[in-house]
């Protein structure tokens, strides 16, 4: 099975290295990964990707920087195996990462996500448990599943307790709901939205606790930034908003509540503020 990884890239160059030697160390071999870089000032990760000499490297790079949504839009707009993956230029994938999933696909051939389990690292590689992290845990399905349908909306809603950059996405699933997938304007929720958007169309997700692969957990990251001014949970308020609208609409009371508690996000943003008075 021929797996695009699509890797929007600004950011930190050793990481980056990282995450694409991640990648060629996979056993699983037959893979593309396509590097999408959103005009990082530095030409240094160009030559260094293209000194790599692998026909399975593709590095392109962004006329005009176009930011998180735009960048990951375009990423998957260029997809053209059946399933791929988003994965984070600062993440790393474990050498049975695209085996796990394949396999996972290859058994679930309907199902539109696949998602493995994970484990967080700081900014040197240590594996850490944030108390953020702590908590997805706890959200997360105690064992393998496959869960849909309003289920699997309440289970999300929650609280996300899946990590975009490991999941494998059916490319089949998330061109029915367009081309892009990811809907405009979103910067941290443009996951969930996705999840959600492939749930309302009756896609189903498979969940395997088996950890393959790593999640960087930095203060550098979108979430964090937008965190410290706010502009997160502005854009996850309006977004819980409408998405309680929505299961309104369609007879699913439960994920109408979920979506107007929102408990997790809330609690989020009282830390987040919390943390910030302390600081000053």
């Amino acid at each position: 099975m021929l797996v695009d990884v699509m890797m929007p890239f600004y950011g930190d160059f050793t990481q980056f290295r990282q995450a694409v030697l991640s990648v060629l160390y996979q056993t699983h071999r037959n893979f593309r990964i396509t590097i999408v870089d959103d005009c990082h000032p530095d030409d240094a990760p160009r030559r260094w990707a293209e000194s790599l000499a692998d026909e399975r490297v593709v590095y392109l790079r962004n006329e005009t920087n176009l930011g998180v949504n735009a960048n990951f839009r375009r990423c998957v707009e260029l997809v053209t195996a059946d399933y791929f993956v988003v994965m984070g230029c600062d993440d790393a994938m474990g050498p049975g990462y695209l085996a796990r999933v394949v396999e996972l696909a290859a058994t679930y051939p309907r199902a539109a996500v696949i998602a493995p389990g994970v484990q967080i690292i700081d900014d040197t590689g240590a594996v850490v448990r944030p108390l953020g992290d702590r908590i997805k845990r706890r959200l997360a399905p105690r064992e393998a599943v496959v869960l849909s349908g309003q289920d699997l909306a309440v289970s999300l809603l929650h609280g996300n307790w899946t990590y975009f950059p490991s999941l494998l996405w059916r490319t089949e699933s998330v061109r029915e709901v367009g081309e892009s997938g990811f809907r405009e304007g979103l910067d941290v929720v443009l996951d969930l939205a996705l999840l959600l958007d492939l749930t309302v169309a009756g896609g189903a997700l498979v969940y395997d606790p088996r950890v393959v692969f790593s999640y960087r957990r930095h203060a550098a990251s979108v979430s964090s930034v937008l965190a410290v001014d706010g502009d997160r949970f502005t854009e996850e308020s309006d977004f819980f908003a409408a998405e309680a609208r929505r299961y309104a609409a369609l007879g699913w009371p439960r994920a109408e509540r979920a979506a107007k508690l929102h408990l997790t996000s809330r609690l989020h943003h009282a830390l987040a503020r919390l943390r910030a008075v302390r600081h000053r």
